[in-house]
């Protein structure tokens, strides 16, 4: 895989750039996905647990994109 000019320029800038709380909190959600759907065949309780902060954090980004 080649690195373009465009692709370093984007990955320089985006290397000082803050995330905001919405992206912090997608980045959180999306990880906790990944965890319930990897026990999800393994573990229900911890599945269900893990479903449950998801659910808790997109009700988070919710009301962070409202205001």
């Amino acid at each position: 895989m080649y690195i373009t000019d465009l692709d370093l320029k984007h990955v320089m800038f985006g290397l000082f750039k803050k995330k905001s709380e919405v992206e912090k909190l997608q980045e959180e959600y999306a990880k906790l996905m990944a965890t319930y759907h990897k026990l999800s065949t393994s573990n229900r309780a911890a599945s269900d647990d893990a479903f449950a902060k998801a659910n808790d954090i997109a009700n988070q980004i919710d009301k962070l994109v409202k205001k």
